[in-house]
């Protein structure tokens, strides 16, 4: 069973970077893609950028183009999603997801909080 364990959340001002990473562990991992959701409260999840394993390319929700990068290190099973530019509006739960039977992401991880002040 492959799990997700995402790390780097926080709190920040409006205007500043963080760095969430994504780790998978458990059996061998080779997912066709991986992605970042979020959830805000009150509000439903939303996707924010994916990652094709192999491949590499990449792609954002409107939200976050220009502003967010996603990576991966193939050989650390791991995701990553830099976030600069910070608005009070990106404040959510972060969560890291997998597509590892399936063309959906039917893998996540818990989620780790990103707060960002005015």
């Amino acid at each position: 069973q492959v799990r997700l364990a995402e790390s780097g959340g926080g709190l920040v001002q409006a205007g500043g970077s963080l760095r969430l990473s994504c780790a998978a562990s458990g059996r061998t991992f080779n997912p066709s893609a991986m992605g970042w959701f979020r959830q805000a409260p009150g509000k439903e999840r939303e996707f924010v950028s994916g990652i094709y394993w192999r491949a590499g390319s990449t792609y954002y929700a409107d939200s976050a183009k220009g502003r967010f990068t996603i990576s991966r290190d193939n050989a650390k099973n791991a995701i990553y999603l830099q976030m600069n530019s910070l608005k009070p509006e990106d404040t959510a739960v972060y969560y890291c997801a997998a597509q590892v039977s399936d063309i959906r992401y039917d893998t996540w991880g818990r989620g780790t909080q990103v707060t960002v002040s005015s």
